[in-house]
């Protein structure tokens, strides 16, 4: 019996149908998205420098004061310099963070791809911002300009006066100030007064709201319960690694990022021993203050 000669064809990857293209559009999209998302906090908090982080370095929270001396001097005689004391008081360094996701092919059959992947990189993309925005929470919170007020009002009042005052002291801008309370303390306080309440990011807000430039709306544990935290925008930088670094590169991981300010790398691929839809993100952000004592926190109460 003769044999049968069996021919295998091979197909160029850019000559297949739009799977592999679909893939690429997908990462631009996320990226983008996730960029954009970062562009518009910006543009409602009013500041929030974006500085990459080089290699080797730290985020270092300072306190300042000043202690001038008389400024009366008599003619010819030595002018007595004030004392400047600037001290770290909190260090920490921009982690770099993996995640990854899959979505099995069965997801896929049951729900169509525009509901198993779309929606859960719509998921994935809120959960990683998320993260980014608690740890910063977290951050406000060890502000250690403190205070006490008797109401919520008059806290809003107290919290910005406190850093207005703070950043006069050290002869630095405060041109606007942003503060977060409790969503909760927020609408007991207003009652049915009638106010525009927005909506961007995730987050709820409002804004030119009682001197703030914008007053952001959290739960607990984010903001605790009769608190207000506040601090001047100019007080305010995000962190990042580039997760485009030519260096990553050197390893075999090419990630998608966006643009000149890479706040996030993202990658996908099927995985044909497990049948599944591989998503995967690479980042390293931080927001942080750069003067812990120019970050109020007022508590209602004694």
């Amino acid at each position: 019996m003769a044999a049968t000669k069996v021919e295998t064809l091979t197909t160029p990857r850019d000559s297949l149908p739009n799977v592999y293209t679909n893939v690429a559009a997908r990462e631009i999209d996320f990226v983008n998205r996730f960029g954009n998302n970062w562009e518009a906090l910006r543009n409602i908090m009013g500041v929030m420098r974006p500085i990459r982080k080089a290699p080797g370095t730290s985020l270092v929270s300072y306190t300042a004061s000043v202690a001038l001396e008389s400024g009366e001097v008599e003619p010819g005689e030595i002018i007595p310099y004030s004392k400047t004391t600037i001290v770290a008081a909190a260090k920490s360094d921009v982690t770099i963070e993996k995640y990854a996701k899959a979505v099995p092919i069965e997801d896929v059959s049951k729900y169509g791809a525009a509901v198993a992947i779309e929606k859960s990189d719509d998921a994935f993309l809120y959960q990683l911002q998320a993260n980014v925005l608690t740890k910063f929470y977290t951050f406000l919170n060890t502000g250690s300009l403190t205070g006490n007020a008797a109401t919520f009002q008059d806290a809003l009042a107290k919290a910005k006066g406190l850093v207005i005052n703070k950043f006069n002291v050290m002869r630095k801008t405060a041109s606007e100030v942003v503060g977060f309370c409790n969503v909760l303390d927020f609408y007991d306080y207003l009652g049915a007064a009638p106010i525009t309440v927005q909506t961007q990011f995730g987050l709820t807000y409002v804004q030119n709201f009682m001197g703030y430039s914008t007053l952001f709306l959290l739960s607990a544990p984010d903001v605790a319960r009769n608190t207000v935290l506040a601090t001047p925008v100019e007080n305010i930088d995000l962190y990042y690694v580039d997760p485009g670094d030519s260096e990553f590169a050197r390893l075999g991981l090419q990630y998608t990022t966006q643009g000149e300010t890479n706040l996030i790398g993202f990658h996908a691929q099927g995985n044909y021993s497990t049948a599944v839809g591989e998503s995967y993100a690479l980042m390293g952000m931080a927001l942080w203050a750069e003067y812990l004592d120019g970050i109020a926190k007022v508590t209602v109460g004694a």
